[in-house]
């Protein structure tokens, strides 16, 4: 084999189509792009994303993304967390003095998960139902 003789195989390779080569070659005159109009005239082709005027859509949307802005600030705490702290009446300073949340949380939740056996009165965090019911079982309250 030599690098002169390397050619593709046969078919893989289609010639392409000369549009606009006269009328016996099945695209003359026009060439494919119908009659009048934008489209059909040289370089009249509009940029990826024009909708006509109109504010685009990638302009639309804020450069942020779609990435809540509070999803880093919003904590989870499990049920068996709460066993670990001290103090009965829990908030979210509680939570944060105890090292479960960040400081820069601004809301908790409460969710099922592990057990919970001494009673616990929660104050201005969320609560999922299971978890709700598993602290009112064993005498806790919640404040919503």
């Amino acid at each position: 084999m030599y690098l002169n003789t390397i050619q593709p195989a046969p078919g893989s390779k289609p010639t392409r189509k000369r549009v606009g080569r006269g009328a016996g070659s099945g695209i003359g005159k026009t060439g494919g792009r119908g009659q009048k109009g934008q489209k059909s005239r040289s370089g009249g082709s509009t940029p990826i994303g024009f909708e006509g005027g109109q504010m685009p859509l990638q302009r639309r949307l804020p450069k942020r993304g779609f990435r809540s802005l509070t999803r880093r600030k919003v904590a989870e705490i499990r049920l068996h967390e709460l066993e670990k702290l001290e103090s009965s009446d829990i908030d979210l300073s509680v939570l944060m003095n105890a090292g479960l949340v960040a400081r820069n949380t601004i809301r908790a939740k409460i969710i099922l998960s592990g057990s919970i056996e001494r009673k616990v009165n929660l104050k201005g965090i969320a609560v999922t139902k299971g978890a709700r019911s598993a602290i009112e079982q064993v005498g806790g309250t919640v404040e919503d």
